[in-house]
């Protein structure tokens, strides 16, 4: 398996009027993230504060190729309605992760 960091941005169906949880097809595009996180393809994702305005969030990616990544991206109702996509993929080597040590009493 490999790690991505992915970028997010506006499509040209975004209604800038609303905001992020008030975007046609939330429900469903939520519901797909979820199952994404659920299997651990998401393993971290959020919006990010960007100097580009139509950047959304940053997500951390596993998957086994970016062919596979964009595939499974194919599927979420955001993508498949233009209301975000994909603006930035890149491969990402992951030497540090103290998710792990999260709570388990270790001290740096």
């Amino acid at each position: 398996m490999a790690f991505f960091a992915v970028i997010t941005a506006k499509g040209p169906n975004w209604d800038h009027a609303k905001g992020i949880r008030e975007q046609a097809y939330f429900a469903e595009h939520a519901a797909f993230a979820d199952r994404l996180t659920d299997s651990g393809v998401i393993v971290l994702g959020g919006p990010v504060e960007d100097p580009e305005p139509d950047v959304i969030a940053l997500l951390a990616i596993e998957t086994d190729s970016e062919e596979a990544l964009r595939a499974i991206f194919d599927e979420d109702p955001w993508i498949r309605h233009e209301v975000f996509r994909l603006k930035e993929i890149r491969a990402w080597t992951i030497w540090l992760d103290g998710r792990a040590r999260v709570g388990s009493g270790t001290a740096v």
